[in-house]
Formats: structure tokens, C-alpha cells, sequence
């Protein structure tokens, strides 16, 4: 199997040469995107539409985003559903959406998704990913960052991490930033919305008594694997060595029985991320452990009044 790691100079401040080289590619992306924007007529719905996207490609959070947002829309009386485009590498992302929230509907085209929450009666849509379907008109916006990545080099695809650029913000009604407060980065969201309402989230770490006092080796398959790791050390966990694997990695039964196997020799605890144990729990290993974190929202209640006025 290959594995594709995201290209380092992505996060560089500075654009690389391979950046540049790659530059005339970005340009088309660019121009591919101002044509489908141009070109396709969204649809409107009877139901109320969330987005939770991104523009930098993967790690900003959107999944436990909308999980969070489809509990807290559920315990105020509304009937929300997660919505997901159909990737067949994303498995392992939708069994952590229906192990945390049950109401799921995986779709190939989102509209059709969208139509068939309508016909079983729910009243919110939340669109894990998506922002950059055109086709679907959304009730509300919400766009997902990382404070350690923010915009990377701030180029499109492939000279750098982004789907679209930062012009997506004037379009957007609220930013996530998962991390600490960074004035810096805020002053440069608003220097394109002034009206942006942004909300600082972060992660809980749920079972963090299982992982104390014990020498850890730690496996990561997902977009920005050093965030997992800076994750376990703000937490104090002891980690003594790092496996990392591209996102959506599909591991074979035999390697994570290597893996256990060189933990065991080294006296050491495997820890991984919820994602990466439903890509492996299929095997019926034992005694896999994964670090449960629950997402926590700055401000909420401020955040959850104003998206109950959409789908009331």
C-alpha cells in the first residue's frame, strides 16, 4: 500500500520552491473553483441546512464539531441528522459518528442525503464537510480551523493546504478555531469579515486515568497527527515513541499485531485516536486503547441561541 503523508512545505510561512514550481497548478485549481462557484445554481431545501467546513484539507475538527452540534441541537428538541458524502476510505469516520451520535446518514450526493432526511422527518441537516458543494444552499456556515495550522502556507492545492482561499469568510457566518486564542490570526479573519462571530474550541480527554503513570507509544493515522501528540503531552502523558500513518490509513490485522508486539517488547501502552481504533476494532484485538475526548465549545450558549433561531 502507498502512503500519502501531506507535504511539509504546506505549513511553512514561507512559500517553498516545490510550492512555486507547483504554482501554474494552483492557478488552475483557482480557476476551476471561481467557474464552479460561477456556474452552479444552489438548491434550496424545506430543511434547515448547517455546513461544518473547512478550506485547510483535513484536522480542524469538523467531525466532533457537528457531533457536538447534532447532542446539543438533539437535548434542545429538535430532530438533527449528520449528513456525510460517501468515500469508501471514510469508514472509519462514520462508525465514530454513530458511536457518538446515532442519527447518521452517509449519502455518494449530498442533495439526495439531504432529501432523505426531509422524507424521515428530521428538522436540521448538520453537513459534516461540504462547504465547497455548491450545489446546496445552507441555512447556516460554520468554518473549522486549527490555531496550530490555520491557513499553512495560505495557497490552494497542491502549492498549498487549502481548498479555497480566506475570500470564503465573507460568506461565512461563524469560524471554530480549535486551540488556544490567537489575536493575530483573529485581526486577519476579520480584516475580511468584521461581522464573523468566532468560538474557541477544545479537546477533553475523557479517560485520562487509564493513560497516567504508564510509558505510551503512540500510533496516529489522521490529517495533522501532531496534534494527537501535542494533545497527549498538554495532558502530561509520557510518550516514549510516535507511529504515523497517512489519514484514513487502512491497517491490516498482522501489522497491528506488530505493532502491539513491539509495545509489549518495549514495555510500552499503545494509545491512538478514536478514529484510527474503528478502523482496527473490526478485528476483534484486545485490549486496544484509544485516547476519548469530548469537544468543548467557549461561549456556547451564545453559539447554541443562535443556531436555534435557524431551525425554529
Amino acid at each position: 500500500m502507498i502512503k500519502l503523508f501531506k507535504p511539509k512545505f504546506w505549513d511553512k510561512k514561507k512559500i517553498s520552491f516545490i510550492g512555486i514550481i507547483l504554482y501554474p497548478l494552483t492557478l488552475i485549481t483557482s480557476l476551476y473553483i471561481f467557474l464552479k462557484r460561477k456556474f452552479t445554481r444552489p438548491k434550496s431545501f424545506n430543511i434547515s441546512v448547517i455546513c461544518v467546513g473547512n478550506i485547510y484539507i483535513g484536522g480542524t475538527g469538523k467531525t466532533p464539531s457537528s457531533i457536538y452540534l447534532a447532542k446539543e441541537l438533539f437535548n434542545l428538541g429538535a430532530k438533527p441528522v449528520i449528513l456525510r458524502k460517501y468515500y469508501k476510505n471514510h469508514t472509519d469516520e462514520y462508525k465514530q459518528i454513530k458511536n457518538n451520535f446515532k442519527e447518521l446518514i452517509v449519502e455518494k450526493n449530498r442533495v439526495r442525503g439531504i432529501e432523505l432526511a426531509e422524507k424521515k422527518g428530521y428538522n436540521v441537516v448538520i453537513l459534516d464537510d461540504g462547504l465547497q458543494d455548491y450545489k446546496i444552499k445552507k441555512k447556516f456556515k460554520i468554518l473549522c480551523f486549527h490555531q496550530s495550522q490555520q491557513i499553512g502556507n495560505g495557497l490552494l492545492i497542491p502549492s498549498g493546504p487549502l481548498r479555497e482561499n480566506l475570500n470564503v469568510l465573507k460568506d461565512v457566518d461563524v469560524v471554530f478555531i480549535n486551540g488556544f486564542k490567537d489575536i493575530i490570526f483573529e485581526k486577519k479573519l476579520f480584516e475580511i469579515n468584521q461581522n464573523l462571530d468566532i468560538y474557541y474550541t477544545n479537546y477533553v480527554v475523557e479517560n485520562i486515568n487509564k493513560f497516567k503513570n504508564k510509558k505510551l507509544l503512540a500510533i496516529a493515522g489522521i490529517a495533522n497527527p501532531e496534534n494527537f501528540f501535542r494533545l497527549l503531552e498538554e495532558n502530561n502523558l509520557s510518550v516514549e515513541d510516535k507511529l504515523v500513518f497517512p489519514d484514513h490509513y487502512k491497517f491490516s490485522k498482522q501489522e497491528i499485531q506488530n505493532i502491539m508486539l513491539m509495545a509489549k517488547e518495549r514495555k510500552l501502552e499503545l494509545i491512538m485516536t478514536e478514529k484510527d481504533f474503528y478502523k482496527i476494532n473490526e478485528f476483534n484485538i484486545k485490549n486496544l486503547n484509544y485516547l476519548k475526548v469530548n469537544l468543548k465549545i467557549d461561549n456556547k450558549e451564545k453559539l447554541i441561541a443562535k443556531i436555534r433561531k435557524i431551525y425554529e
